[in-house]
């Protein structure tokens, strides 16, 4: 299956009077029709940028992102608007750039329709409906739960019959049980509409609720978790070694991140040693040279040659 969002060595520079700051750092990612997956990252490791990216909202220094066969690094100021309107749908994490306060949740969801000269309010209560909101039409905003706002916010994102829906940290200000609820709907209207849906989160816990997370670190993609089945509905979510694989992820030049707690425990610095043994890529730290310099390890670590198996 050919992936609908698909990047490869994706670099974003900010440049600040004479600083420059590289958000991403050529990242490789490949998503796929359909899927429920995030993206996980700390403060300031590149996946609000490449949100952004995504959503059309910024655009690459250099690398490719194609989102539904869009090019975004070629796309002209009217595609732009079409792709925003058409493509792709946003659910933020801030309410208010999600809802107008004053319309009830029916009237939020005709908005973009009536923008896009395509008003259909059987389509909005149907959307309200698959959110789980049918008896909240002509309530308006301060009259729902912070978790009903957002279900509201997913109608709303729908409303023009986008590919991909993107959501930033959509659970950040709710409770775990709203949260459910919130990410229960993504997988429901990925699959009643077949919708693309990309989160981008920081809490590992509701991760482990969706098909696939990468972590993103320093700009780059590092592990990818998948679940090996999908998601039943009222299922429990949980992390263990029956319901997830974890990979290293491998970018298009065939580099690799070690998570940073295996480089510690292993002593390991600038350099590996590398061998393949039985089908079996083994990484091996050199030993520790009382001098430093071309060809010995790095001394800052525990005295240690443990090799690391993948």
């Amino acid at each position: 299956m050919a992936p609908i969002i698909s990047c490869d060595n994706l670099v974003k520079i900010y440049r600040i009077a004479d600083l420059e700051v590289m958000a991403l750092q050529g990242l490789d990612l490949k998503v796929y029709p359909q899927e429920v997956m995030a993206i996980i990252g700390a403060s300031g490791s590149g996946k609000s940028t490449l949100l952004n990216i995504l959503g059309g909202l910024d655009e690459p220094t250099a690398g490719l992102a194609v989102v539904a066969d869009w090019n975004l690094g070629r796309l002209t100021r009217k595609q732009k608007m079409i792709y925003k309107r058409d493509i792709v749908g946003f659910v933020w994490q801030n309410v208010g750039r999600n809802l107008i306060p004053y319309l009830t949740a029916e009237e939020n969801v005709l908005v973009p329709m009536i923008l896009n000269g395509k008003a259909d309010r059987a389509w909005a209560r149907e959307l309200l409906e698959a959110v789980g909101l049918g008896n909240r039409l002509h309530h308006r905003p301060l009259e729902m739960s912070g978790g009903e706002q957002q279900r509201v916010a997913i109608a709303i994102a729908l409303a023009n019959r986008p590919k991909v829906l993107l959501a930033d940290e959509p659970t950040g200000a709710l409770d775990t049980r709203s949260s459910r609820q919130v990410l229960e709907v993504f997988h429901d209207v990925s699959r009643t509409y077949g919708v693309t849906v990309v989160i981008v989160t920081h809490d590992h816990s509701m991760a482990y609720a969706v098909d696939r997370f990468v972590e993103i670190r320093d700009g780059k993609t590092s592990i990818e978790t998948v679940r090996r089945r999908p998601l039943e509905a009222g299922e429990e979510v949980s992390k263990d070694e029956t319901s997830h694989d974890e990979y290293v992820v491998l970018d298009s030049a065939g580099r690799l991140q070690i998570p940073p707690e295996y480089r510690e425990a292993l002593g390991i610095g600038e350099r590996l040693s590398v061998e393949v043994d039985d089908g079996k890529i083994i990484l091996t730290p050199p030993p520790k040279s009382p001098t430093s310099g071309v060809g010995t390890a790095d001394t800052s670590g525990p005295d240690t040659q443990d090799p690391v198996v993948s």
